[in-house]
Parts: C-alpha cells; structure tokens; sequence
C-alpha cells in the first residue's frame, strides 16, 4: 500500500436520454485530465458513464478498463443492472488500475421503490439489494463504495470503516439542492467519525445546478466545489494509521486536529437495538 494517493473527483456535465452514451468519449477524457496531473484514483458521479435510463444500452465499461489500464489509474463509474423481475439495481463498479472490475457494489439503502422513477433521465424502479457493501483492498488501500444518500446512514460507512477502508466514496446522481448544506457536512462527518477520506460527487445536469463536490478527511475538507469540473486533492494515508494508532491525550498545543483512536471507542454491547427491526423512530 502506498503512503500518498492523488484522487481526482468528477463533476461533469452529464448528458441524458438520447444523448446518454456521450457520457463514454466524455469520461475518457476526464481521465486524461487526471492522467495529467497523476491521478491514481478517478471518481466519477453516480449512474456515469452510464447508462442509468433502461431506454439505452451500451458497454461503457470496457472503454473506461482500456482507458484504466493505459494510466494506471483506479476508477469507479456508475450505472444501473437489471434485477432480473424487472426493476434495476444501482451499481457502482471499482475498475482497477489492470482495467479489470475488481468489485461491484449494488445499492443497499434504502429499500425500494425511491426517487429514480422521478426523473425523466432516470425512469426506471429501483430495487434494493440485500448484499451488504465490502472493502476492496487495493495497492492504493481499502476503498468502499457507497451511493448517494447512503451516506446518511452512518452504520454501512461504519461497517467499511471496520473493513479497513482507507477512502469511502459517495458518488451522487443529483438535483440536491437544498439538500447541500446537510449532505456535505456529513461527507465531513462520516471522514471524522471514521478517521478515513471521503470523496463526493455528482452529475451537473443544467448550468443552473449547485454540486457536492467534496473530499474530505479527518482533520480538515481537502477539496470542495459546486461547479462542473475536477476536484483533486492528495489524500496521507500514513497520516490515518497515526490518527488511528494514537490515543487522546490533553496536550497543548494538540498534534491532531480531531479525536485520535476515536473508531476503538465502539461499545458493541451498547448497541442492541441497531439490529431490532422492530425498533421504530419515536415520534411521541
């Protein structure tokens, strides 16, 4: 595992319906942007290249696996399966540097059906898959996969943490909007709690639309944008095995700008109720 990872997160003005497979030549050149700069991992939006509408078919993902390969790059890139009774997961795909697939993570949270059917772009029922997420542990660390608003349920990053996730990414289709504000801090939130990276972005659909572009670690946010474009940032690996092998201590001045150690405070006899499904929000 290398010490220092350079990722490079895509915002990109994204095409739909008709147009969706432009998304294709797109994304490749996204990569070649990273390429310049030595980019080691490429996140791209949810649902990117594609394709999310179940209207078209097309192999984005060979493509982006030469593309991978040529620049050694890792590469998560959206999209949607069937689910064989009609309706569609939502997958992400880590693509590795050797322009193999090397994991697949179809969205979990929350059970269906959810937003997809809105949008016009989109169009399809989503179903929930039942496999929880798991950490693919590369040359460049343990990366975990999420979707979108997954990163409002703090127990699957947990659950990644605990595999030994290094970075966690939470790659967002779009339409946000007001949501902004919540959404990155808990991109904040989740890199804190979970002493690891978070990377976020989206598709930018109008000129009009605001992104969460986001990457973010422990102690500080790296890099953040609402505008279509690349966000890079170099993310210290070796920093997170301090920040994780360390203890609090009451020093002044502090060397670390959040809580050290702060994941081994987990008391899973505390927690019980977590796996009761029979335990409901109280609203009384």
């Amino acid at each position: 595992m290398i010490n220092r990872v350079r990722v490079a997160a895509i915002q990109p003005r994204s095409h739909t319906l008709g147009d969706e497979e432009r998304n294709v030549s797109d994304a490749l050149g996204w990569m070649e942007r990273a390429a310049l700069v030595d980019a080691d991992l490429v996140v791209f939006p949810e649902g990117y290249p594609g394709p999310t509408s179940p209207l078209n078919q097309y192999d984005a993902v060979s493509p982006l696996g030469v593309r991978a390969a040529e620049y050694g790059q890792h590469v998560v890139a959206g999209g949607i399966e069937p689910d064989g009774s009609g309706g569609h997961h939502v997958v992400l795909r880590l693509i590795s540097d050797s322009g193999d697939v090397a994991a697949t993570y179809r969205r979990t949270t929350p059970h269906g059906p959810y937003v997809y059917q809105d949008i016009d772009a989109w169009g399809f029922q989503y179903t929930a898959h039942d496999t929880p997420p798991a950490v693919v542990h590369t040359r460049l660390g343990g990366i975990g996969m999420l979707v979108c608003s997954e990163v409002y349920v703090p127990e699957l990053s947990r659950l990644l943490a605990l595999q030994g996730a290094d970075i966690l990414v939470y790659p967002a289709g779009g339409a946000i909007n007001e949501l902004l504000d919540s959404w990155r801090t808990l991109i904040r939130a989740r890199a804190i709690e979970n002493l690891l990276y978070t990377v976020a972005t989206q598709n930018i659909y109008d000129a009009t639309e605001k992104g969460v572009g986001t990457i973010a670690g422990p102690e500080e946010i790296l890099a953040s944008s609402d505008s279509e474009g690349m966000l890079v940032a170099d993310l210290d690996i070796q920093r997170l095995r301090y920040l994780r092998s360390e203890v609090e201590r009451i020093v002044v001045p502090k060397p670390y700008r959040t809580i050290p150690g702060v994941i081994d405070w987990r008391r899973p006899e505390l927690y019980a109720g977590l796996t009761d499904p029979a335990h409901k929000l109280k609203t009384r």
